[in-house]
């Protein structure tokens, strides 16, 4: 055969084309199933091999050796639309690489397709079991060397598939370069593209067996993708991060355990501070390592929580619709910078947990709906597979493959970047399948009734193995109905988290403080009830972002009365909450007061720490998790009813609570006294089952926080006059709407 270009196709036999016309067309239109079958070098007869190679718009392609530019022969074009053949008599297949000559250029590559698969067979099984709780060490894009060849392998599961590609900067986005190859039956694709290296943006192009061909997907496991509203995923190179938080690491094993104290700030890092003198623009990781951190630290807090950090791609769901699970959000760094961030709580002894949403995905073109153009992630019944809420899909629990993910998605983060715990999300529309519809909107289980079997399963699986390859960590659950054992072990049939967010409590006590105090009387059993069941879940109590949005306003301007009595009412409460049964969660903002109702576009207002009351605020917040932590009756029993007791929780008239937490034998016991009025109630008689001096610790009245200063000159003796059912007596100064905490000495 001699030598032609491009326009000088002429018709060959099957023989001398080395390809039947069939192929021949699929091939020239990306439709073929298994192209690996052709391009590349194969064995054509005994002693003889045929190496095939497509290249839209080449002019000629010619075969290399593989270590020197030795021309080993010129390829035939048999097909204008850029199919090339070569025939060589050879003993035994051989390495080589392609140069290819365009126009206006030409390249020299590594063909794709000479390369095996390097797919191991037990990871297949695994992952089509949906026991594989790691995909991401071979899933997705690995820069890695194949026959001591650097490049990058990448793997996408689209079993439904009639073709997939890899398109990217590399090559044009041209679905008909890059096709790869499918494993049976586990409908996993891969291919090594040679010299693709990191940072190479890259999505995949996928054509279904009803021959349409789909949006460009970017990738499930991509481990980092472009600036939103770009939507590329990136390659990445495996990080060479070197941790420098093995001190933490080694003593954090305590600190996920009921017994400790756990004083969390939730952060939205997109919002907390802004770099006003440069356009608004985020902070980098970086950046809120070296001001974040150290902030967080002086206010006292144990943890910061993230509002989530996986890719998302739309700013107002303030991430809690996201698309890329496996990649930390570029709006504010690279991975490594992510790992830089925790690595910086990690030697201030921060913890760092971070919201994670496996309760539904949005429905973007290039995200997990239709992936290979049926329902694949997602359920395919609406009924089952699209909350009407939030417009997004609801994962396949029940699926193999989805479980799979989902479980080496939780795990990604403790392997990668040393998280410390997971707040789950929404976990009440995963539990129910009617949740937020009607009836005839939801399709019953297995049994007849409205529990989400399948989630349940998984739930319960995820925090297992969470807890086994991870004992220190923490699983909170965001779970909002009265689910019984939501915090218990599943030996004991719970779910299996650690924590429970206390959401009873949050919305009671902020209706309760949001009336006028002339009207609080009628409600003393807002601030009382929580103690009912403060003690059947592991709680976390929650002043979360959920309560500054949706025209909720701030938490101060919750508060009634005129500005000082807003302030004395804020102080009051957060007084109470401190010290309430219950580990303590505040959002950002709350503990300096802010003003204004959170907008996620904008930075707090920090300016409002110049302002006295605002500054009054935060020293209280710093002087309450001071005292928390330091004080073990206040933490030690958060999750035991032996932590507490009542001395007086029915003087509605007076809207006063007075109640006792007690530690181990080891803790000095505790007085806490909350006046939610603005009346100044002296002689006030609080029976009190210990004789002594009790200090007194904290009053949120004091002047160094706002207040008007009024109190029991540093603490009092108990008298021996019995009270409320006990043998001793205090009496007390109450300050107008605060809370005063006195400690046994």
């Amino acid at each position: 055969m001699k030598s032609m270009v491009v326009g000088e196709f002429q018709t060959l036999n099957i023989n001398e084309k080395g390809i039947s016309e069939h192929d021949i067309e699929a091939l020239a239109t990306a439709s073929h199933d298994d192209i690996f079958s052709l391009l590349g070098i194969h064995q054509y007869a005994s002693e003889r091999f045929v190496v095939r190679a497509f290249f839209p718009d080449a002019i000629a392609v010619s075969i290399l050796a593989i270590d020197q530019d030795v021309v080993l022969k010129e390829m035939e074009c048999i097909d204008k639309r850029g199919i090339y053949v070569a025939f060589f008599d050879a003993d035994e297949s051989f390495a080589y690489r392609l140069k290819i000559i365009y126009e206006d250029c030409e390249q020299i590559i590594h063909d794709p397709y000479r390369f095996p698969p390097m797919l191991s067979d037990k990871d297949l099984y695994l992952w089509g079991e949906g026991t594989h709780e790691r995909i991401y060490r071979w899933m997705g894009a690995h820069v890695c060397e194949n026959a001591d060849i650097q490049g990058t392998r990448f793997t996408v599961w689209a079993p439904n598939a009639k073709r997939v590609s890899v398109v990217g900067d590399f090559n044009l986005w041209d679905g008909r370069r890059h096709i790869m190859r499918r494993h049976i039956p586990s409908g996993v694709w891969e291919i090594f593209i040679p010299d693709v290296l990191a940072g190479a943006q890259y999505k995949f192009e996928i054509l279904s067996n009803e021959q349409e061909l789909l949006p460009h997907k970017g990738d499930p496991l991509a481990f980092a993708c472009e600036c939103p509203p770009k939507t590329a995923s990136i390659v990445r190179a495996k990080s060479g991060y070197q941790w420098g938080d093995q001190n933490w690491l080694e003593q954090r094993s305590a600190l996920g355990k009921v017994h400790q104290a756990l004083s969390v700030y939730e952060v939205h890092l997109g919002s907390w501070k802004r770099n006003v003198e440069e356009g608004n623009r985020y902070l980098t990781y970086r950046e809120l390592a070296e001001d974040l951190v150290p902030y967080v630290k002086e206010m006292g807090f144990t943890h910061i929580q993230l509002m989530p950090i996986s890719e998302f791609p739309f700013d107002g769901s303030w991430g809690y619709q996201p698309i890329g699970l496996f990649a930390p959000t570029s709006r504010f760094g690279n991975a490594d910078d992510f790992r830089y961030f925790v690595d910086c709580c990690h030697r201030q002894n921060l913890g760092v947990l971070i919201d994670w949403v496996p309760g539904h995905f949005p429905s973007d073109g290039h995200g997990l709906s239709r992936f290979d153009g049926t329902p694949l992630y997602e359920h395919a019944d609406p009924r089952q597979g699209f909350h009407p809420d939030w417009s997004t899909y609801i994962y396949n629990y029940g699926r193999c493959e989805v479980a799979s993910f989902l479980l080496s998605n939780a795990l990604y983060w403790f392997d990668e970047f040393h998280i410390d715990g997971l707040r789950v999300d929404a976990v009440a529309s995963m539990l129910y399948l009617d949740y937020s519809r009607e009836d005839g909107e939801w399709i019953p289980n297995r049994q007849g009734g409205r529990e989400n079997l399948e989630a349940i399963a998984l739930i319960k699986r995820i925090n297992e193995r969470v807890y086994q390859h991870y004992p220190d960590a923490m699983m909170i659950a965001e779970e909002s109905t009265a689910w019984p054992g939501v915090s218990h072990p599943t030996s004991e049939n719970g779910l299996g988290f650690g924590y429970k967010w206390n959401m009873g409590w949050m919305n009671d006590s902020l209706r309760y403080m949001s009336n006028d105090p002339i009207h609080r009387r009628y409600h003393h059993h807002d601030m009382t009830f929580s103690l009912l069941y403060a003690f059947n879940e592991n709680f976390i109590l929650p002043l979360s972002h959920d309560e500054v949005v949706h025209g909720k306003g701030s938490l101060i301007s919750k508060m009634p009365g005129d500005g000082w009595q807003k302030f004395a009412n804020l102080r009051a409460y957060f007084g109470f909450m401190w010290t309430h049964p219950g580990k303590k969660l505040l959002f950002m903002g709350g503990e300096f007061a802010q003003g204004q109702e959170w907008t996620h576009s904008t930075s707090l207002d920090w300016h409002l720490l110049d302002v006295d009351f605002h500054r009054g605020v935060s020293n209280l917040v710093k002087d309450l998790n001071q005292l928390y932590c330091s004080s073990p009756s206040l933490y030690i029993r958060d999750c035991d009813s032996r932590g507490f007791e009542w001395l007086n929780a029915d003087d509605s008239a007076s809207s006063v609570f007075a109640f006792l937490r007690k530690g181990d034998e080891h803790s000095r016991p505790v007085i806490v006294v909350s006046n939610m009025t603005p009346v100044v109630r002296e002689s006030y008689s609080v029976g009190v089952p210990f004789d002594g001096y009790y200090k007194e610790k904290l009053n949120t009245d004091s002047k160094i926080y706002g207040g008007s200063d009024k109190g029991n000159a540093g603490g009092v003796q108990a008298q021996a006059v019995g009270y409320h059912g006990r043998k001793y007596s205090i009496k007390l100064i109450l300050p107008p709407l605060a809370t005063l905490v006195f400690e046994l000495e």
